[in-house]
């Protein structure tokens, strides 16, 4: 698995550019400066949580989350939040990564996170599983989750 990863990440640090670099050693080695980051898990089996009132399910797959850190211990408190396994959900995707079988990061001090949209997105090999998410004050991101495109697309429950 970790091959697997390492090589979607490197696919995505192409498309991100020499300002987003890996993190590596976990959240405690990222940067305690404002700034952005992109997520990338696997969830090895569907994934349901409360969107809206309503149940959402992602399929198993790869999945990218675009975030970004302005508070606070910037990057380096945010994705330690992330990457904690007992944390309470504060946020939607909090329910993706206690569920993620694997999680890395690339980050990237003074970025942000529409542009990591903005570029997986014209690159072709991401797509939006749930219009919205994290992006709810976002005016023009389709969604701040993208699912890679081998990965099913999102269905509510009924």
């Amino acid at each position: 698995m970790d091959d697997i990863a390492d090589a979607q990440l490197q696919g995505i640090e192409q498309q991100l550019g020499p300002a987003f670099c890996r993190l590596h050693g976990g959240p405690d080695n990222a940067p305690a400066l404002p700034g952005a980051y992109a997520l990338l898990l696997h969830l090895d089996r569907p994934c349901g949580f409360s969107w809206r009132r309503e149940e959402a399910r992602l399929p198993a797959g790869w999945y990218v989350y675009a975030g970004s850190a302005r508070g606070g211990g910037g990057i380096r408190a945010r994705l330690r939040h992330h990457f904690r396994p007992d944390k309470r959900p504060h946020w939607h995707v909090d329910h993706l990564t206690t569920a993620a079988r694997t999680l890395r990061a690339l980050v990237a001090v003074d970025g942000a996170e529409c542009a990591i949209v903005a570029r997986l997105v014209a690159g072709g090999q991401c797509r939006v599983p749930i219009a919205g998410f994290g992006s709810s004050d976002c005016r023009c991101c389709p969604s701040h989750l993208l699912a890679l495109t081998a990965t099913e697309p999102a269905s509510p429950r009924s």
